[in-house]
């Protein structure tokens, strides 16, 4: 998947924000309160609206009235433009949330629609309102001569229910199927150290969670399943942290799974809570990147915290070889040396104008591609004050 365009309408601080063309690994500055974690709670946000529904997703950060952006009386607003695929057509979803009479969230419109050609209307293969609508049953026939566009109505449970949660559950809605799938499969990182230095009772888990804590189960699981891929794990982390030749996980006598680390240097191997904040992060981020079945969107907030400056170069060119497979990454950073390694078609930054989010493109400042033509690193730049608005601290 590849989120190609992406407006925010009324979220938060986001009081009007659009961003166009973003490119597989997108890097986000700014000073602090400029709007970066906003930016990233967006996915988040979406994300929980499908796995719960909408007004969990608002009551867990404070309800409609601490969301909706100051001054403003709705709706929220989402809209974003996708490709599944390079040769798939670009596809718009758009979602729309306000309050009805009695101040309950209700999804005041739901839309995906795309079409393939440059000429025609685009079918809306789901259009809802208010918790009801209609969805294309016949989308194979779409883009045929004289076909038109078959809908099934549809009433959802709830008006504060997403309906690509629900009609995505049924193969015949293909798209819709397809959609939900994708948003499901989002990594919204807020990985927490002390969480993955957890042990967890012996069990099994494919994929790392947000917060890391289930990190030795995905080790285990990758370490049985996919023998290859975990080794190009080992060898990155013998690459990047002296003297760590091997990481296994391992179950206790109590039947709990902790990850032990091997130093080259010692006899016996040493479990995670005594090992470095860093060593534990880069593995996290290495079972993460290397995952057999990758995420089609990561969001990471700052990287480079406990992680030694000179691993970051490398770092970034982990994250661009997994967005040049076919996901996409977006990052936020406060460390001159992570965008030193970072194209300036890749560098975005917000700044604060009138008390809300604006987003710059870094390459749309002339000033920057001369420099940076010249030979001028962008994290060097960023630190001298090039990016108005956008200190590093």
């Amino acid at each position: 998947m590849r989120i190609e365009n992406i407006r925010i309408k009324n979220y938060k601080i986001l009081k009007d924000v659009s961003l166009k063309n973003i490119p597989g690994m997108a890097v986000f500055l700014g000073a602090n309160g400029a709007g970066k974690s906003t930016f990233f709670d967006v996915f988040g946000f979406l994300h929980d609206c499908l796995t719960d529904n909408v007004r969990a997703a608002l009551l867990k950060r404070g309800g409609f009235k601490e969301v909706i952006s100051r001054g403003q009386k709705g709706p929220i607003e989402f809209e974003m433009k996708f490709r599944s695929a390079p040769d798939e057509p670009l596809v718009t979803y758009e979602l729309h949330i306000d309050q009805d009479n009695a101040g309950l969230p209700v999804v005041s419109k739901e839309l995906l629609k795309y079409r393939r050609g440059q000429k025609g209307r685009p079918w809306h293969f789901l259009d809802f309102a208010n918790g009801s609508g209609h969805a294309i049953i016949n989308e194979s026939d779409y883009g045929k001569p004289g076909v038109q566009e078959e809908r099934e109505q549809q009433v959802l449970d709830s008006p504060d229910i997403l309906a690509i949660k629900g009609l995505g559950q049924f193969q015949k809605y293909k798209q819709i199927s397809s959609f939900r799938r994708l948003m499901e499969g989002w990594h919204v990182s807020d990985f927490r150290i002390e969480s993955a230095r957890s042990s967890h009772d012996a069990g099994y888990a494919e994929h790392l969670s947000d917060r890391g804590d289930n990190l030795a189960l995905v080790a285990q699981f990758m370490h049985e399943h996919y023998p290859g891929r975990f080794q190009k794990v080992l060898m990155k982390m013998a690459q990047r942290v002296p003297g760590i030749v091997s990481v296994k996980a391992a179950e206790t006598a109590d039947g709990r799974i902790i990850l032990r680390f091997q130093d080259g240097e010692f006899k016996d191997p040493f479990i995670s809570r005594y090992v470095s904040d860093g060593t534990l992060k880069m593995f996290a981020y290495l079972i993460l990147l290397y995952d057999p079945t990758p995420h089609p969107l990561l969001c990471i907030e700052e990287p480079e915290n406990q992680l030694h400056p000179e691993l970051l170069l490398e770092l970034s060119e982990e994250f661009r070889e997994y967005a040049s497979n076919g996901g996409q990454v977006l990052i936020s950073t406060h460390s001159p040396d992570f965008v030193n390694g970072v194209q300036l078609d890749e560098l975005f930054w917000l700044h604060k104008e009138n008390g809300f989010s604006k987003v710059v493109r870094a390459s749309d400042d002339s000033l920057l591609r001369s420099l940076v033509g010249e030979g001028d690193l962008p994290g060097a730049l960023w630190k001298q004050g090039f990016f108005k608005g956008a200190g590093p601290l």
